[in-house]
């Protein structure tokens, strides 16, 4: 089974938002163009709660981008971002989400940050999205969407470690920093991710 999961592309991350990535708002039409393409499609999305430990504001003399250590390891501290419930944590409204059948949310833990879809940065806590995968027949997983270098990028990680043969959707997800970015993009090719345009689907 072919499967889409769209990460979080929600309104923080678009232009204007808390944690804006650039030009995200160019990967919506492209998102929706190729929902029809896929036997299966899910969604991944950011909810903290407002006293997440990933949020500069909840840390005293820290400014957005400081680096502390929670649970021994680094942690970014970020701009208050997909606060539960806010404007700000919902699907960007253009965005269309009729074909999808699960969404999984992740960062619902206060004390531990969540870049992937599939489990917490310390791996203590899976999002289910696994299991639901697996159950459901998966056998190719594309992913695309926000931010390619963060979430995305550690998605596909612990999907092609969980054994799903991935793709990664290049003009359907933007990155935060371009520069740590094509690295990253190298990394996935030399391990056998395929990176494709929405045209090669």
């Amino acid at each position: 089974m072919k499967t889409l999961l769209i990460i979080d592309v929600q309104n923080d991350f678009m232009p204007g938002g808390t944690l804006a990535v650039p030009n995200a708002d160019k990967i919506i039409p492209v998102i929706n163009s190729i929902q029809p393409k896929f036997d299966l499609v899910v969604a991944a999305q950011d909810w903290h709660p407002k006293d997440h430990v990933s949020f500069a504001s909840n840390h005293q003399n820290k400014i957005p981008f400081d680096e502390i250590e929670v649970h021994g390891k680094q942690q970014t501290l970020w701009p208050d971002h997909c606060v539960q419930g806010t404007e700000g944590a919902k699907f960007h409204a253009a965005l269309l989400t009729q074909k999808w059948e699960a969404i999984f949310r992740k960062g619902t833990d206060k004390s531990m940050d969540s870049y992937s879809a599939f489990y917490d940065n310390g791996r203590l806590k899976s999002t289910g999205l696994i299991g639901y995968l697996k159950e459901k027949g998966t056998t190719q997983l594309f992913l695309c969407g926000l931010a390619a270098d963060i979430c995305v990028y550690f998605s596909i990680h612990d999907a092609f470690n969980e054994g799903f043969k991935c793709f990664f959707i290049e003009d359907a997800s933007q990155p935060l920093d371009y520069e740590q970015f094509n690295k990253q993009k190298k990394e996935m090719e030399s391990l056998g991710i395929q990176v494709v345009s929405a045209s090669n689907i």
